[in-house]
């Protein structure tokens, strides 16, 4: 199902034109295509360039009016590049992406080791640092034996009782700061089964600027949300408000939590064991509040990390400083954070500054010049920030991932070991690219070639067989616990 010369000529044309990326929807899409990507996000662009690399023709099918899906870099707010979503590459010496940067003339630098803790207004002394250190092994290898030849539980159940004056500080470093979401929402196997994420890089012109700089001259339709899949036939048929399209198979990269709402009609309903793997994930909340601090009224270093010993779940984790900038971000997550978010950037704001004022002293409200924050939960094409999987549901990332005939998945929630990355989203993309590919080469294979009518056989014709897939990508993750 190769495109006509006329119909790539005139998609070549459109998307050709100076910062009009999202105007194909406006020339019409094209009837068909190899392979359709719905979302042009990490796993979309990651596929769309394998599929491309094939010799296939593609086409990325993407709801919002921009590139890069949760991977964001603001460059007009601040003097220095603000990652409004990921910011990170986590185990950059075998992250795919290190490489990848470098290609693109992205900077990848170490980002800093640790994290300092604040207890009051003093940074807490060597001997409490050792003691919630201590305490965060205990907490892991309680975790461990609570699932072992046992049912999974939700985290929170699986935490030691004596945490002491630490257990606001362990819960918000497990729950809202790394996944998200609060500790009796996820599953403790979901936890113990990532990989393992040090060392953590960040890119100098920001991991947004990266995967945007990756998607290079493909192939994309912005502002053209897919309405409807019809996947039952041979071919897949796709709705969208600048028209239908036809595929040969189709990859869904929309969130986890998109894709829950039914905004996205398949046709036939995805079958009882996808629709089940589908309902055990969502994603967790995790917003930034950036304050542009000239002067540094903290009186931090470069790129420094502090959390506190938090007394509710009223906190955050502050990165100050960036790049050597006067930019300081806080993040905040879990229920706290969706609840902060719906009361508005005003708020937002107001906590971030009267958080730091109660760790730091002086007027935070008075020092910033600038402030920012974003709302993930709000963005109605996305819907949250990175996946987490409810307790008992660890397998569903698997099952998710699993083929439906023509019908592919993928995304940062389909990685079993690195759910919540963006490695993890860009190594599905690449997988999934890699099944469909082979998909279509099979289906290829299964057409009988056109013949002249004979009056006779004598035989049965032979069948095609399937030719060999295509090799894997190659890509190795260290598949260690926390």
């Amino acid at each position: 199902m190769n495109l006509t010369r006329r119909e790539l000529m005139a998609a070549a044309a459109v998307l050709a034109m100076p910062g009009v990326r999202g105007a194909a929807r406006a020339a019409g899409l094209p009837r068909e295509v190899d392979v359709a990507i719905i979302g042009a996000g990490a796993a979309g662009i990651a596929a769309a360039r394998k599929i491309s690399a094939a010799g296939k023709s593609v086409l990325m099918l993407e709801a919002s009016p921009r590139l890069g899906g949760r991977c964001v870099t603001d460059v007009e707010t601040f003097d220095v590049p603000f990652d409004r979503g990921a910011r990170s590459l986590y185990a950059s010496a075998s992250n795919p992406l290190t490489e990848l940067a470098r290609s693109q003339q992205v900077d990848v630098v170490p980002a800093a080791r640790g994290q300092r803790i604040r207890i009051g207004r003093r940074n807490a002394r060597a001997g409490e640092t050792e003691d919630f250190l201590a305490l965060m092994v205990r907490v892991n290898r309680s975790m461990a034996e609570a699932v072992r030849g046992r049912a999974d539980v939700a985290v929170a159940k699986a935490l030691p009782q004596d945490l002491r004056e630490w257990r606001n500080t362990v819960e918000f470093q497990l729950g809202p700061l790394s996944n998200g979401d609060d500790l009796d929402r996820f599953s403790t196997a979901d936890l113990l089964s990532f990989a393992q994420r040090d060392p953590a890089a960040s890119c100098r012109q920001g991991v947004g600027t990266l995967i945007t700089r990756l998607a290079g001259s493909l192939p994309v339709a912005l502002n053209t949300p897919v309405t409807g899949v019809r996947w039952s036939g041979r071919d897949v048929q796709l709705e969208t408000r600048a028209g239908n399209l036809s595929a040969r198979a189709v990859i869904v990269t929309a969130s986890v939590n998109v894709l829950n709402t039914g905004v996205i009609k398949f046709t036939p309903d995805l079958p009882k064991r996808q629709a089940e793997a589908l309902s055990h994930l969502s994603l967790g909340t995790r917003e930034r509040i950036a304050l542009d601090l000239p002067g540094n009224p903290l009186g931090l270093g470069r790129d420094e990390v502090l959390i506190e010993q938090s007394h509710s779940a009223r906190t955050g984790l502050l990165l100050a400083n960036t790049g050597g900038s006067s930019l300081c971000q806080v993040d905040v997550g879990g229920a706290f954070g969706r609840e902060l978010s719906a009361e508005g950037e005003a708020a937002m704001i107001e906590f971030a500054q009267d958080w730091l004022r109660n760790l730091f002293g002086g007027d935070i409200a008075k020092a910033t010049v600038r402030a920012s924050v974003t709302r993930w939960g709000a963005e109605p094409y996305v819907l949250g920030a990175m996946s987490v999987a409810a307790p008992g549901g660890q397998p569903s990332r698997r099952v998710l991932a699993e083929p439906l005939g023509a019908l592919f998945f993928a995304g940062e929630a389909l990685h079993e070991a690195l759910g919540g990355t963006v490695a993890g989203a860009w190594i599905s993309g690449e997988r999934t690219a890699d099944a469909a590919l082979h998909k279509i080469a099979g289906a290829k294979a299964e057409r009988p070639a056109a013949a002249k009518p004979a009056k006779k056989r004598r035989a049965p014709a032979p069948k095609a067989r399937h030719p060999e897939p295509p090799p894997r990508s190659g890509l190795r993750w260290p598949n260690a616990g926390r």
